[in-house]
């Protein structure tokens, strides 16, 4: 989840790395504590020793997320809280103000990622929903297989989801082919932990939102690991595949393969904050391995749009 804060410093156990990287504030509160071995009275103890009085009712329910700081004196109590529990200044700071809602990481609407949006407001509206209500992604690995046609034959997805309130029991993952994609012939096939549920598409945007059903619901914070393709290969001549971020935070990793006959020249990743936005951070990627492919990794994910496009020789 970005904050703003410095990110956490390579000697942060990893468990507690991972938790102030992604949040919510409570797990990553609760991470801390147990990490520094901690009980609640001598973490009381260690505050007031600084002049914050906050009782072990209090800790044990922020802990828990049962409440949060919102008063102004708790408030000024987290910079110590931080000291204490030997995190970097700003962290839990920075999670708080971010997880607004209950553990949800600051949004904007996804459509504000997209250059038609009308279609995709009205797809999600049939559904009874908004993008990812409920749950956003903690880590995400999408794979594009690109064809010797230089079509797109589709994405295959992964996600880490956490819920960010009681009561989620799906994920509506977006398709968005290229020129010319026939949606009709689109097919979604779930691969774990989901099944597929309604589809809805448009064809003159190429946009396909599929409802992809948990087993069962989810109580906030708690995660879900499920995986997913698109199978697509309609269209024709693919240049770019850029992906849209409504929420800040978590890890992303983009792959692009290629089929060995049928090679681009050269490619390159890019990020935008806005659509039609300039490109951010363009840098050139290289081939590599048997069945040629490049990638792109963020350890943390920027409101907005990352892709990687390629020329064709």
């Amino acid at each position: 989840m970005h904050s703003g804060a410095e990110r956490p410093p390579s000697g942060l156990p990893p468990e507690l790395a991972a938790a102030l990287r992604t949040g919510p504030f409570h797990e990553a509160l609760r991470t801390a504590i147990a990490v520094r071995g901690l009980a609640l009275s001598r973490l009381r103890h260690r505050l007031g020793q600084r002049g914050v009085r906050i009782g072990v009712t209090t800790l044990s329910y922020w802990q828990q997320g049962l409440r949060r700081p919102a008063r102004a004196e708790s408030l000024r109590a987290l910079p110590a809280l931080e000291e204490v529990l030997e995190v970097p200044p700003g962290s839990l700071v920075a999670l708080l103000q971010t997880d607004r809602s209950g553990g949800a990481p600051a949004a904007r609407p996804y459509r504000a990622l997209m250059e038609s949006p009308e279609p995709l407001n009205e797809m999600l509206a049939d559904l009874g929903s908004s993008a990812e209500a409920g749950v956003h992604t903690v880590c995400q690995i999408d794979r594009i297989t690109v064809g010797a046609r230089r079509e797109l034959l589709g994405r295959q997805s992964q996600h880490l989801l956490r819920a960010h309130r009681d009561g989620v029991d799906r994920y509506l993952a977006i398709y968005v082919g290229d020129p010319g994609c026939e949606v009709e012939r689109v097919r979604v096939r779930e691969t774990e932990n989901c099944r597929a549920g309604y589809v809805r598409s448009d064809g003159g945007t190429g946009i396909v939102v599929a409802e992809l059903l948990f087993d069962g619901r989810l109580r906030a914070g708690e995660t879900r690991l499920i995986s997913y393709r698109f199978e697509d290969g309609t269209a024709g001549e693919s240049r770019e595949y850029i992906r849209g971020f409504s929420y800040s935070g978590g890890q992303y990793v983009l792959q692009v393969g290629f089929d060995p006959a049928e090679l681009p020249a050269r490619c390159h990743r890019f990020a935008r904050r806005a659509v039609g936005g300039p490109d951010t951070g363009r840098t050139e990627l290289l081939l590599s391995g048997r069945y040629p492919t490049v990638h792109l990794a963020e350890q943390q994910v920027e409101s907005g749009q990352l892709g990687i496009d390629w020329e064709w020789a």
